[in-house]
């Protein structure tokens, strides 16, 4: 994505909606969070629609974050939270067993064997989702490649992760839904969907 030139300064002075991390955040409702949440859309159409939730996007490009807080703002949303950060850190920015789910909507392939290890569905990256996870807490997981899909089934198996529902041609009216998959579905391409329930002692 090419940089916006007023993006750096306008994270800068955010204060309202960017936070550096979630630790040692006392929260009474459920804690639902999205990991690369692109520009937004999702978590903000889901947040004003289900307001007893409090829902966290991380995103590393600064862009995206920067018009999900605008989208955010415009819609004077109370129960969201933005961290401008990378995936591979989830350890360092929530707390153990604080979450009650996670949302992976239609991350980067990377297609190439080399960079299988980036995915965001990875086994080193399930292992630290079952860290912050809650007992018995659901990870839900969206893409358009198939192939990807198929690994990442694959990579589920071998973790704590218990599948409790698959799809491979998603679609549920009324539902929010991020900018690819309005993309994808206005073109007829089938959305691949699996929703995980994590099995902790």
């Amino acid at each position: 994505m090419r940089k916006k030139k007023w993006v750096p300064s306008f994270l800068e002075q955010e204060k309202e909606y960017l936070i550096d991390d979630l630790k040692g955040y006392k929260e009474e409702r459920p804690v639902y969070i999205e990991i690369g949440m692109g520009m937004g859309d999702f978590i903000t159409q889901s947040a004003a629609m289900h307001t007893d939730i409090f829902y966290v996007g991380l995103e590393r490009e600064d862009t995206c974050v920067a018009r999900a807080v605008k989208k955010a703002r415009d819609l004077d949303l109370k129960n969201l939270k933005f961290i401008h950060g990378d995936a591979m850190n989830v350890e360092e920015l929530f707390d153990e067993s604080s979450i009650n789910l996670i949302y992976l909507h239609f991350s980067d392939p990377w297609p190439k064997k080399r960079t299988h290890k980036r995915r965001l569905t990875y086994p080193t990256f399930l292992k630290s989702y079952e860290k912050v996870l809650k007992k018995d807490g659901i990870l839900i997981f969206k893409t358009d490649n198939q192939d990807f899909y198929a690994d990442s089934l694959t990579y589920f198996e071998t973790s704590n992760f218990e599948l409790i529902e698959k799809d491979e041609d998603y679609y549920r009216e009324g539902e929010p839904m991020t900018a690819y998959q309005v993309k994808f579905h206005s073109e007829g391409k089938p959305i691949c969907y699996a929703k995980y329930k994590i099995n902790k002692v």
